[in-house]
């Protein structure tokens, strides 16, 4: 695998960030979210976790998490720079062909994702990956998590990033597959039943964040994506909570503050840089002692703090299914069509 022209994002940290990982139980999984765009600064952060010489014994990711995470697992330690080139190089018309008929059952036809996952230097089979790994879809027809470990590789990705009505579903092993995201943005519970005994999180970026307020009006495309930006924050946050009662869960900032709109790759190194410096000196200053929750807002190193999260995210989600959503940041409608995407 080679890197091309990709350029190693600027770092001044004092590298002293494997510190923190090594004291992580074993077998440390990574866990890669969705985010559309924003798998440019999941990048980043690989870049970061690559420079403290950090290897997973396990990834698991969903939707474009998985597509980042499978090039990881096939290239451990040296997939950092290869993404990156692939990641400033890319296109919408290149990745999300536009092909829409009213027949379909998706916007987009998928031969840019598969000619992307062909040129990846990907074995055939998910068991043929140096690192164990795992991608996240959803079955369409029950709604069930499925996890796909093994068999073919390339069906495996399509289906974790065939989001609702954009990308086309994928039919394997007799089950009708779509986009993890919708049921896993954030799959942290999948890698804890993947047997991991502690987890390094790749930030999701805004969505896991406290929403600024904005006055009103409100517009409708602003409110329906203001629904879906706080259903994510609650399933990321009773997640995270969930699986960080029993084990080590690190969640690596990105630094990004905005999200991109979900087309648009023009901001992807700008992306892979701010990740790439908050993650590392996020990892400089990183300590672990035992279960709990740690991210850049501070460690949550007791049950009951964690368990005092996991209720306050419950309250939050109950208030958002009567309708009491928080005042928050406009967003145009084509930026409402990536909330769920990936």
């Amino acid at each position: 695998m080679t890197s091309g022209d990709a350029v190693m994002p600027p770092w001044s940290g004092e590298g002293s960030g494997s510190a923190g990982l090594r004291g992580l139980p074993r077998p440390v999984a990574v866990v890669i979210g969705g985010g559309g765009v924003f798998g440019a600064a999941q990048v980043g952060v690989g870049y970061a976790l690559q420079r403290c010489g950090f290897v997973p014994d396990l990834i698991v990711g969903t939707s474009v998490g998985a597509l980042n995470g499978a090039t990881a697992a096939a290239h451990p330690g040296e997939a950092a720079p290869w993404l990156a080139r692939v990641w400033t190089h890319a296109r919408r018309r290149e990745v999300f062909p536009l092909g829409y008929l009213p027949a379909r059952d998706s916007v987009f036809a998928d031969r840019g994702l598969r000619r992307l996952i062909a040129h990846a230097g990907l074995p055939s089979l998910i068991e043929q990956l140096r690192v164990p790994f795992t991608a996240v879809a959803m079955d369409l027809a029950t709604g069930e998590e499925v996890l796909l470990d093994h068999g073919d590789l390339a069906s495996a990705l399509l289906a974790s990033t065939a989001i609702p009505g954009i990308l086309p579903p994928v039919d394997r092993e007799g089950r009708t597959l779509i986009d993890g995201g919708v049921v896993a943005f954030v799959p942290v519970r999948a890698a804890l039943r993947a047997g991991a005994a502690s987890l390094v999180v790749v930030s999701t970026g805004p969505e896991s964040r406290t929403p600024p307020p904005v006055t009103p009006p409100w517009r409708a495309a602003a409110v329906a994506a203001r629904a879906g930006l706080l259903l994510l924050r609650h399933q990321i946050e009773r997640d995270l909570c969930e699986v960080s009662r029993q084990v080590p869960t690190v969640v690596v900032p990105n630094g990004v503050e905005a999200w991109p709109a979900p087309w648009d790759f023009g901001h992807a190194q700008r992306l892979i840089d701010t990740a790439a410096s908050e993650a590392g000196h996020f990892l400089d200053g990183l300590r672990v002692s035992g279960p709990g929750l740690y991210r850049a807002d501070g460690p949550l190193e007791s049950a009951q703090q964690v368990a005092d999260l996991a209720d306050e995210a419950d309250e939050k989600g109950r208030l958002l299914s009567q309708g009491a959503l928080e005042q928050g940041p406009r967003v145009s409608a084509e930026q409402s069509m990536g909330v769920g995407g990936r």
